[in-house]
């Protein structure tokens, strides 16, 4: 298949699973979570599907609640899961609304948006602990969850880059989230007592080993070693990477999200040789399934989520330049004056 035709065969099955009122639930008839129905509409932005795209934007604009969150999940236009409000979710949808700006270049978009980003950015950081890190949840019966994930906090991590992206072109003062970012990258790097404080550590996933590369917590040399120290550990020669290091089952959204993390490092042949070997995990219909559990031989589990898709395409134009948004995950950007106060900030503490 062209890669043009893989494309929009993987975006018009997303389009299919989206609903009337913008949202997009992991399947027909499924629930949906706010960060996976961003990742969703950003699959729909790479393959000009825009109109699809600020719908679910939109469909977002109307369920945020009074403290700028959304609850867990979604069905329909009811609550499927009210227990909480993840912090990662709901900063995610800065990522998104930046990434779909990006590609439209819909100033009036943007500003539209712009509300809506400021109240979940502001929940966000209602729950960063003084010493950096931001806790995992709202939990709706007991109150705030004061443990944080690594994989959660480094999506924030790159949420803020785009929201503090979207406040400057705004014209919005903003400093604030400046701060928070620099805080929460500091914890990330140098403090990982602060994270698993109250359950097991989630390090035997894979995620917390790459996300903080793919969302640019961590660079340059650092992020190759990194990325060198457990390849073997996760990486399952010419099937993927898997979810978890324990477990015989590869997952396509997080090789595909390893695919970005190994060019933001300037791997390009590995991300290559890693995402050519999931096409055989395209269904008929344009889906992608969810993971393939080798040691059975057998796609599991009898999932094709619309999310796993949107995975699908943002490795395929990080890979192939499709759009102007195709190196938000492989590199870091910030506004220039924000980037000469830092420099400044640097100079003054080596002094």
């Amino acid at each position: 298949m062209r890669s043009s035709d893989f494309i929009q065969h993987t975006a018009e099955y997303i389009a299919r699973v989206q609903q009337p009122s913008g949202a997009i639930p992991w399947f027909p008839e499924g629930t949906l979570d706010p960060w996976d129905h961003v990742e969703a509409a950003m699959g729909l932005s790479v393959a000009g599907y825009i109109d699809e795209a600020e719908a679910a934007y939109w469909w977002l604009v109307g369920r945020q609640r009074d403290d700028g969150a959304w609850l867990a999940a979604y069905d329909g236009e009811s609550v499927a899961d009210g227990t909480r409000a993840e912090t990662n979710f709901v900063a995610y949808v800065a990522t998104g609304v930046w990434h779909h700006y990006l590609i439209s270049g819909n100033h009036r978009f943007l500003n539209d948006m712009w509300p809506m980003i400021d109240r979940a950015m502001d929940f966000v950081l209602s729950m960063q602990a003084p010493s950096g890190e931001v806790y995992w949840a709202l939990d709706t019966r007991t109150g705030i969850n004061k443990d944080a994930l690594v994989t959660g906090c480094s999506s924030i991590y790159k949420s803020l880059e785009c929201a503090i992206n979207a406040a400057d072109l705004l014209g919005e003062n903003a400093p604030h989230l400046a701060a928070a970012r620099s805080e929460l990258g500091t914890t990330l790097r140098s403090r990982p007592e602060r994270f698993d404080r109250t359950w097991e550590s989630k390090s035997r996933y894979s995620m917390d080993w790459f996300y903080p590369v793919m969302t640019g917590v961590i660079e340059g040399e650092a992020a190759r070693r990194r990325l060198a120290q457990r390849w073997q550990t996760f990486v399952e020669p010419d099937l993927g990477c898997r979810c978890v290091a324990d477990q015989d089952w590869v997952t396509v959204a997080e090789s595909c999200e390893l695919t970005l993390a190994c060019l933001a490092t300037g791997a390009s042949g590995p991300a290559r040789e890693l995402f050519s070997k999931l096409a055989r995990y395209q269904a008929e219909d344009g889906s992608w399934w969810t993971g393939y559990a080798f040691a059975d031989d057998v796609m599991w589990p009898d999932e094709r989520p619309t999310w796993t898709a949107g995975a699908v395409l943002l490795a395929a134009d990080a890979l192939n330049a499709l759009t102007p948004a195709s190196q938000l995950f492989t590199t870091v950007s910030l506004p220039d004056s924000l980037q000469h106060a830092q420099r400044q900030g640097l100079v003054q503490r080596l002094k």
